[in-house]
């Protein structure tokens, strides 16, 4: 039980990426705070499983991510109601396909809001009980288009690698103050955001995988345990894992 004891807010818990990770942490023993934003059954859903299946205690948190007062009162809710959070992954978001040339200015800071500007704000209001507590670990979900770039996708790349370039300065803030910061930057994983897309791109993208295939959620999972897990996730300060199924590589 590499999780055993500690206290998990998982952002986008309800669904995909970070379902998964939820259930892996709760499967680690963690006790899992579960945010959704309109999926409440889904969310209710995981923590009966979690309550079912794992020793340990799930609860479910609402929030709109484009508000900075949901944000503020789901982190004070999962405070009291789990005593503290020792670990932090920020896996919600949005996305949006549209070229440069027809998207508004609205399509744009709608997207830094909730892909960038509400990882910033989760990652600075957890931070003080972490650095008072001496530990902590966030885990910044990203994306490789934040590595790469995508078309149709410059307002979303931009956030995502806003979430590498912001993790990366707050690790070398906090890392010798108990506190690792790190990112997942998961490439084509089998989830509603890649089913969106025109089956000649996925059969296109299919055939350019070095792996041959997409990834599945559950096998995210594990980079998000080894990250937060001590003594396993010790030394990985500021850095991207990528399982990407060989689609980008550093």
């Amino acid at each position: 039980m590499k999780l055993k004891g500690k206290k998990a807010l998982v952002t986008g818990g309800s669904a995909g990426i970070g379902y998964a990770i939820a259930w892996a942490y709760a499967q680690e023993g963690a006790e899992v705070a579960i945010h959704y934003n309109a999926s409440g059954e889904a969310a209710a859903a995981l923590k009966a499983r979690i309550e079912q299946n794992c020793r340990t205690r799930a609860i479910c948190v609402q929030a709109n991510l484009d508000s900075d007062a949901d944000i503020q009162n789901m982190i004070n809710t999962v405070m009291e109601e789990l005593g503290g959070i020792d670990i932090l992954v920020c896996c919600a978001g949005i996305d949006q396909k549209i070229s440069v040339s027809d998207m508004t200015m609205e399509d744009f800071d709608r997207m830094i809001r909730i892909d960038l500007r509400s990882v910033v704000l989760c990652n600075k209001l957890v931070l003080p009980a972490m650095l008072e507590k001496g530990f902590g670990r966030i885990i910044n979900v990203t994306s490789q288009l934040g590595q790469i770039g995508g078309i149709d996708t410059a307002h979303y790349s931009a956030a995502k690698a806003g979430v590498i370039a912001f993790t990366k300065s707050l690790a070398r803030e906090v890392g010798r103050r108990g506190v690792n910061v790190n990112c997942i930057a998961p490439g084509p994983v089998d989830t509603r955001m890649f089913a969106s897309n025109p089956p000649e791109w996925i059969a296109r993208k299919l055939g350019e995988l070095p792996l041959g295939r997409i990834g599945q959620a559950h096998e995210v999972a594990p980079a998000a345990v080894l990250l937060a897990a001590d003594p396993d996730g010790n030394l990985f300060v500021g850095q991207t894992l990528g399982p990407n199924c060989g689609d980008v590589m550093l």
